[in-house]
């Protein structure tokens, strides 16, 4: 097999990204892939619409990764959201901006972003081996030499960038290769969880409400004193649980939260209004409107599939008009409204989950080249690092601007 300047070991949008940077400064660039095809899990991004960045402001786009985003800092200074826009779209993918500030590709399919990089990879040079899973990086002298595939054969590499990704979506190849190449290099992988995933609840009577949406609701997870509250938005019920952007986005920090006991999550239905501002407007409603059913009132209040279960768990009986509501009855009503109760048994399995959380740690490696500083010529980029944002297209540009970084970083190394 022939020997190169940069090999990349994993084609997603990292690595993809990082072998037309390195191909781009004259670095003769190869591409390595298990899988037969390029992009098999961007592919799935955003309902496979992919959801490539977001126009939010940097320090609000930072904030998104918590404490490790300041390790994206060099990174984003040197290719951020409006680089990538221009990239796509000098090479011919129309994008469009929608609510919350995200961007897509005009087609609304992510065939369109696969496509154009590997039009890209190919002007530039790079060669890519599909069907061709490395086992190990080769090390001598505390530098890389080249990788080895799983059938033996050998390349020769002065430069090695990692970017196989974590472990959600195994499905898609993401099985965690790089990060125990990672480890036998010596690096340090912190406690991998899954991120951006639905949650199970201990409560079954969610299966009733399988498909259900609320929206323009709160939510907050408790355990002991700690506690996560969301912004208002929408949640999904699932047949297992919950899901939808609200549960998804807060989803890693529940599962952290889990570690210090049984998580209760409280659904706001009325985040608009305060308790004593929904007693007082029940009081009055129920007077006004004192011969209609209460189950006929509710429709007001929640959707027709939540009614039943939500007047159980209130121990109000559904056929009372709501004259004959008695004070307590309407206190419980006002504080199931501002804190519908749910137990939170566990996430679900990585199979599910959208990003992983944790990954190689980010001490070890030079957040000004992507290099790590356990092994001289090895480079990381994208999900195999210990970072993850919640949605909106904040972790696939955080995988191409490290990309981006890397290669580049890698390809100047040479001289």
């Amino acid at each position: 097999m022939a020997g190169y300047n940069v090999i990349v070991i994993g084609a997603g949008p990292a690595g993809m990204m990082a072998a037309i940077r390195a191909a781009e400064y004259g670095a003769a660039t190869a591409l390595f892939e298990k899988n037969a095809s390029l992009g098999r899990k961007l592919g799935l991004t955003g309902k496979g619409r992919c959801n490539l960045t977001n126009k939010c402001p940097l320090p609000d786009f930072l904030e998104r990764f918590g404490k490790e985003g300041q390790f994206l800092r060099n990174a984003f200074a040197k290719f951020f959201a409006p680089e990538l826009m221009r990239f796509f779209e000098y090479n011919g993918v129309r994008l469009k901006t929608e609510r919350q500030a995200r961007v897509f590709p005009a087609t609304d399919n992510a065939r369109s972003v696969i496509d154009c990089l590997r039009k890209v990879l190919a002007q530039r040079g790079v060669d890519i081996y599909l069907s061709s899973p490395v086992k190990k990086v080769l090390v001598k002298n505390g530098a890389v030499g080249g990788v080895q595939l799983t059938n033996e054969e050998e390349a020769t590499a002065r430069k090695i960038i990692l970017s196989t990704g974590g472990v959600s979506y195994p499905e898609t190849g993401s099985t965690g290769d790089g990060l125990k190449i990672a480890k036998s290099l010596g690096h340090q992988v912190s406690e991998l969880y899954p991120g951006l995933v639905p949650l199970e609840t201990e409560e079954t009577f969610v299966k009733e409400l399988q498909g259900l949406a609320l929206k323009n609701v709160r939510i907050v997870f408790e355990v002991d004193k700690k506690r996560i509250e969301s912004g208002v938005g929408e949640i999904l019920f699932t047949h297992f649980g919950v899901s939808g952007p609200l549960i998804l986005d807060l989803s890693a920090g529940v599962v952290k939260l889990s570690d210090s006991g049984r998580v209760v999550m409280l659904i706001d239905l009325k985040p608009g209004l305060s308790q004593e501002e929904i007693e007082v407007k029940l009081r009055n409603e129920f007077q006004q409107k004192g011969s209609l059913i209460l189950k006929n009132y509710a429709k007001e209040l929640f959707p027709q599939r939540f009614i039943d279960i939500f007047l159980s768990k209130a121990k109000v009986n559904p056929a009372k008009k709501c004259h004959q509501i008695s004070a307590v009855e309407r206190k419980n009503i006002v504080l199931l409204l501002k804190g519908f109760p749910l137990v939170i048994k566990r996430p679900r399995p990585f199979a599910e989950a959208m990003v992983t959380c944790g990954g190689v740690s980010l001490k070890e490696i030079d957040p000004r080249t992507m290099e790590s500083k356990k092994v001289k010529g090895l480079y990381f980029c994208g999900e195999i690092l210990g970072l993850a944002a919640s949605s909106g297209g904040f972790n696939l540009q955080a995988a191409f601007s490290t990309g981006y970084l890397a290669g580049e970083s890698a390809a100047l190394a040479l001289e």
